[in-house]
């Protein structure tokens, strides 16, 4: 990206944005709602058949009552011991996705579970009620809320905490063997998950969303995954009155300040020509990451496919 940093500035970059005060708290606070949850759920078998996976439609109630959905794949063979589970996330406005990647993890002796954000373009509901706008986009959602454990994502992390926790449960998976795997909007839930679920093993976070919302506002930020939050401001504080009471709510929500609670593995994929999410906002949570890490950095990619990711990744889960 042509007006970010270059390799050797992004790693000692250690982000723009603020830490709120309280922030800690506020985190624990949802955890001990979340701890409230059951890990209940509902199996439904899917319309997708396979001769190598079992297939199935898994629903569960979240935090706040909304019924969450997810596509859960398991091996089709008789396992005779506890095995591999990866949680899976997906970007932006999209959903779980098809059945065919989660049927190859299976053959591979690997139990997914994908989950679809709230209101986004699955099945799991959105039943949050805010006050103020909630125009164009889900970072804002809750942002004029007098109540800031209204904001969108806070739920919606709690929900990749949940789903990990679940798949963690069943008989054949082992919960020690548990690994989270996203793009995009999917990688900023793989670090959510990871640091919010302190036995996720692995973590696979690929140019990751919600992070470092200052450092996306001061570059061009309407031609990024950020442009709700220049849509906020001309509409709603177009002379920035209220800038600093924005950014720090916002920062409730902002991955990097998550880093340092993850224990897991980390392998942490980036593209350094990426304009969507721009690398200074990833690296903002990477260099904060105190467990294991491993970064691997697509030079002359962007917000793209990224050949032989899916491989590695693979890969990467098949040895926990």
């Amino acid at each position: 990206m042509a007006n970010d940093m270059t390799l050797p500035q992004l790693k000692e970059y250690k982000g723009s944005s603020v830490r709120p005060e309280g922030f800690d708290l506020f985190w624990e606070r949802a955890l001990q709602e979340l701890d409230a949850q059951t890990l209940d759920y509902e199996l439904v078998p899917a319309e997708f058949v396979s001769e190598l996976a079992e297939c199935f439609h898994l629903y569960f109630t979240g935090v706040g009552g909304a019924r969450i959905h997810c596509k859960y794949v398991r091996p089709k063979k008789t396992v005779t011991e506890k095995g591999t589970g990866v949680v899976m996330f997906h970007g932006y406005s999209c959903d779980s996705g098809d059945w065919m990647e989660k049927v190859t993890y299976a053959a591979h002796g690997i139990s997914v579970l994908a989950m679809d954000c709230r209101g986004q373009g699955g099945l799991s509901e959105d039943n949050l009620i805010v006050k103020g706008t909630t125009i164009r986009g889900h970072i804002i959602r809750g942002i004029d809320d007098p109540n800031p454990d209204n904001l969108y994502y806070r739920n919606v992390f709690l929900d990749t905490a949940q789903t990990a926790r679940i798949l963690m449960s069943m008989e054949e998976v082992d919960p020690s063997r548990v690994g989270a795997y996203g793009l995009s909007q999917g990688g900023a839930l793989t670090v959510a998950c990871a640091a919010l679920e302190p036995r996720i093993a692995l973590a696979v976070p690929v140019y990751p969303f919600l992070s470092d919302y200052k450092r996306a506002w001061d570059l061009d930020i309407t031609t990024s995954a950020y442009e709700e939050i220049n849509y906020y401001f001309r509409f709603f504080d177009p002379h920035h009155l209220r800038e600093d009471e924005i950014f720090n709510r916002l920062g409730l929500i902002d991955i990097q300040n998550l880093a340092e609670r993850i224990q897991a593995k980390v392998l942490w994929v980036t593209g350094l020509a990426d304009s969507i999410c721009p690398p200074s906002t990833q690296f903002a949570v990477y260099n904060k990451i105190t467990a294991s890490k491993e970064l691997m950095v697509y030079y002359e990619y962007g917000h793209e496919y990224l050949p032989y990711l899916g491989d590695r990744a693979l890969q990467a889960f098949m040895t926990l």
